[in-house]
């Protein structure tokens, strides 16, 4: 009976499976496409604001018959973020780095006005030293850096064809990043309500969910490592936010910025006690004192007087070597645009200091490249279907405006996909430039196939310089991260080192972050080994910061305090290789009944580690 039945029901069994493998196809090429076609209403808010600011600090500049629109809203796009903190801080640097770098373009001009050859040495000697100690800073600090950086190269290249026009280059140049900047904060506003309240909201919110996060993973001591690991990148990350929250915050701050990183200071060091198998009792003691800091953020009052301040380890070796490729690369744009003698030479050095200095600081610049180049060869294909078909039929700054409002809005939503930002990103920023709206002339078609050239030719010109000619090595920046590590681990013996357990350890768990965030092409087993390493320091860094405290307590017997400062001076020499040294400390010092268990404790610790 199967026998006969099978010829008839084989066939209907190999339609319903091609089916189903059609419907699985659709269904994964749709949650592809779910940020386009079903967006959550964040997104829409994002991408909808934006694109509005940018569309209408356009339709201004052309309007106020500006020589360079395009510049208006690149400078929307690039200040726009999710959070409107961030924001706020990105626009506030921005415009102290144009200043700056506009100050910096004339002045190079107006020295070398007629040697080329010293005002390019000189110019790129000024991108090296703004990229390397952008390296060196943290948050949009590092941005206003990049900015003084290649706003100095646009100024400046802008204007070498004819230097007397440097000024009025300059002037137009900040007018448009000035112009850019009211128009996003003021559209921001607007679509904005209760600001102050929603940022205290969001910042509690945030640090109440880490507590709770960090209470249930320290009930159970299964999978220690792996959930620790989860942990951490998260807590680091709201620390590097709360900056933004803040600034939100306005009047309802008042001390929240150290409550803030104070308590996330404790639930990192909770998770390290927890890794150690410390007592549950300290667990449990950090744990609480992180929520009494956020009741100080519930509950502020006017008496409150609390501070707290990190210091962030600077690798002056990235810092030096990102300099110094900088310098490199722009001495090559202008070798390159000496040799062929490309009469779009100057905007390709110019978008050589633009990508170069976005792309720089990134946690890996060679696997960023990539995503920002297929976003520009997109926006380029975008640029020429409106300089061809589109333009030519826009008679008014009104109808173009809505027409850029189209793309704009879809570049927005991208913006908000984590595996598409850096597509957006080349997107958003340069399709005004690369359309070149001008109430003057029409952009022509040499004119575009010269400037795109030369944007196109910029990105892949960087990409040579981060992955074949100088190359990013994030296993060297990994060892690099370490040696700075254990130096300051050994530091922490000396007796003037007043250093705090948690601040140790907030500021060390931000390289275990960078560990993570640049070793996407590190096979895992190397990465996991660094960040069990850099654990290894941390927790070594609280034993030897206790032991340091009570070496200087004067409730401790004088000879108990000589014998840990001898421990702690062949420390600071030798730093976690010593354990002799401990055992040897441990012994003298349990032939006395006076010695407080914890000291006894903490040398254990550090002798059997």
């Amino acid at each position: 009976m199967t026998f006969l039945i099978s010829p008839v029901l084989f066939p209907r069994m190999r339609k319903l499976d091609k089916s189903s493998q059609a419907l699985h196809a659709i269904f994964k090429a749709t949650h592809r496409i779910q940020w386009l076609v079903a967006p959550s209403l964040l997104d829409v808010g994002f991408a909808l604001r934006t694109s509005l600011a940018a569309v209408i600090s356009l339709y201004i500049a052309m309007w106020t018959e500006l020589d360079s629109p395009q510049w208006a809203p690149l400078t929307v796009w690039v200040v726009a973020t999710t959070s409107r903190g961030e924001t706020i801080s990105k626009a506030r640097w921005r415009l102290v780095g144009t200043i700056l770098g506009c100050l910096a373009g004339v002045t190079l001009i107006a020295v070398f006005p007629q040697y080329p050859g010293l005002f390019f040495i000189f110019l790129a000697i000024w991108i090296g030293f703004c990229y390397g100690s952008a390296t060196l800073f943290r948050g949009y600090r590092r941005y206003g850096f990049l900015v003084m950086g290649f706003t100095s190269a646009i100024v400046a290249t802008g204007a070498i064809a004819n230097p007397n026009t440097v000024f009025d280059v300059a002037i137009a140049r900040g007018t448009y990043i000035l112009l850019g900047n009211l128009c996003e904060a003021l559209i921001a506003f607007l679509f904005l309500y209760a600001l102050q309240r929603q940022a205290r909201k969001r910042l509690i919110t945030k640090l109440t969910s880490l507590i709770n996060d960090t209470f249930i993973a320290t009930r159970n001591r299964a999978n220690i490592v792996s959930r620790t690991n989860n942990i951490i990148p998260d807590i680091v990350n709201v620390n590097d936010k709360i900056g933004f929250d803040i600034l939100e915050m306005g009047t309802y701050a008042q001390h929240a910025d150290a409550h803030a990183r104070a308590a996330l200071a404790r639930l990192l060091s909770a998770l390290v006690r927890f890794r150690v198998s410390e007592s549950s009792a300290a667990i449990e003691r950090d744990i609480s004192v992180a929520r009494n800091h956020i009741q100080s953020l519930i509950l502020p009052y006017s008496a409150d007087n609390f501070t707290f301040n990190v210091k962030y380890h600077a690798d002056w070796v990235e810092a030096f070597q990102n300099g110094l490729r900088a310098f490199v690369a722009i001495i090559g744009a202008w070798l390159i645009w000496e040799v062929t003698a490309w009469s779009s030479g100057a905007a390709f050095i110019s978008f050589v200091a633009l990508v170069y200095g976005l792309l720089s600081t990134r946690d890996v610049p060679f696997l960023a490249t990539s995503g920002f180049f297929q976003g520009a060869v997109l926006c380029a294909l975008t640029a020429a279907i409106y300089v061809f078909f589109i333009i030519p039929s826009v008679t008014t700054p009104e109808y173009f405006s809505f027409l850029l409002f189209i793309p704009m809005l879809i570049g927005g939503l991208a913006a908000r996909r984590k595996s598409l930002v850096n597509h957006a990103f080349s997107f958003n920023m340069f399709l005004p430039v690369l359309l070149g709206p001008s109430n003057f002339n029409r952009y022509d078609e040499i004119s575009f196939f010269n400037n795109t050239t030369a944007f196109l030719g910029a990105i892949l010109y960087s990409w040579l310089i981060f992955g074949v000619i100088w190359p990013f090595h994030a296993d060297a920046r990994l060892q690099r991260s370490l040696k700075s590590a254990k130096y300051h681990l050994k530091n922490l013996g000396r007796n003037r080192s007043d250093q705090s357990v948690h601040y140790w350890i907030i500021s060390n768990s931000d390289s275990i972050v960078r560990v993570i965030r640049s070793s996407s092409n590190i096979p895992d087993e190397i990465t996991s080994s660094y960040i069990e390493e850099y654990l290894d320091i941390i927790t070594f860094g609280m034993w030897v910061i206790e032991l340091n405290r009570l070496s200087r307590s004067t409730s401790i017997p004088s000879e108990i305090r000589i014998r840990l400062r001898v421990f702690l001076r062949a420390w600071s020499t030798r730093g976690d290789a010593n354990h002799s040294v401990a055992l040897l400390t441990l012994a003298s010092l349990e032939k006395r009944k006076n010695v407080a268990p914890i000291i006894s404790e903490t040398l254990k610790k550090i002798s059997s580690a």
